[in-house]
């Protein structure tokens, strides 16, 4: 093979869990904007899926997310403490406020996973190719245990790893990179299959051997524009020998973008 490491994000990548990242997003949002208008007499403007969550939250850290978000609103709070009350008026305080609401959801309507990962998971595996997780979540080892899913991965670097090692988020690629050295693997020679743009822009900031978008939300031309060698709307649409056909053409400085 061409390649000896396949580094996956988590939400909408091999859980389908982005979809509960972003209603848990919406009703936090929601709640605070209908408060803020009330209290500074102004019109109220709900939360997004494609125009706020896609553009200002999705793939990265929670309380970047935050940040980011209240940003494009001309919104500023005090980033507070991590330890921080669910719904306190801090950036903290709201993504814990999400993370709660996120958590009741997946309790309440369990876990989903994507078959297509996860057969080229064990795919790899049995090609001895080397699997990690990458995600900015800090509920990845809460996921993994529902799902049955941990044992499939060499290493696990999440929001809580991220948090010790002091990485940066997503569109920076240390997640990414920090899997790869864990399993002992030059990015030149890894894979990455992200979902989110600030997920793509990751992978080809960090210089891995491929980088494979899922346009789960119809969005191959940003992924495309923003560093995916490869977009596809599913894994179900390529196979081992074609990512490590692709693997040697984009070596081979061969234009390889579909």
């Amino acid at each position: 093979m061409r390649f000896d490491a396949a580094i996956f994000d988590m939400d909408g990548v091999v859980t389908k869990t982005a979809a509960v990242h972003s209603l848990a997003w919406k009703r936090t949002f929601d709640q605070f904007l209908q408060v803020r208008a009330a209290t500074h007499l102004e019109p109220f403007k709900e939360f997004a899926h494609e125009h706020d969550y896609l553009a200002y939250v999705d793939g990265r850290p929670r309380y970047k997310g935050v940040e980011t978000f209240l940003k494009s609103r001309g919104i500023d709070l005090p980033f507070g403490s991590p330890e921080d009350l669910p719904g306190d008026g801090t950036i903290c305080g709201l993504g814990n406020r999400k993370n709660a609401i996120f958590n009741q959801i997946i309790e309440q309507e369990g876990v989903g996973l994507f078959d297509s990962t996860i057969a080229l998971i064990h795919e790899m595996l049995r090609c001895g190719i080397k699997v990690g997780l990458a995600t900015s979540s800090k509920n990845s080892a809460v996921i993994l245990q529902k799902t049955g899913t941990a044992s499939l991965f060499g290493t696990v670097v999440d929001g809580i790893v991220s948090a010790k090692l002091g990485l940066k988020g997503k569109p920076e690629p240390d997640i990414f990179t920090t899997a790869a050295t864990i399993l002992g693997v030059p990015a030149a020679r890894a894979i990455v299959v992200e979902d989110a743009v600030s997920g793509v822009q990751a992978g080809a900031k960090g210089g891995f051997g491929l980088v494979i978008g899922l346009a789960r939300e119809n969005n191959t031309r940003e992924l495309r524009e923003n560093g995916a060698d490869l977009v596809i709307a599913d894994l179900s649409e390529t196979n081992l020998a074609e990512i490590d056909r692709l693997v040697g053409a984009k070596r081979a400085g061969t234009d390889v973008i579909r």
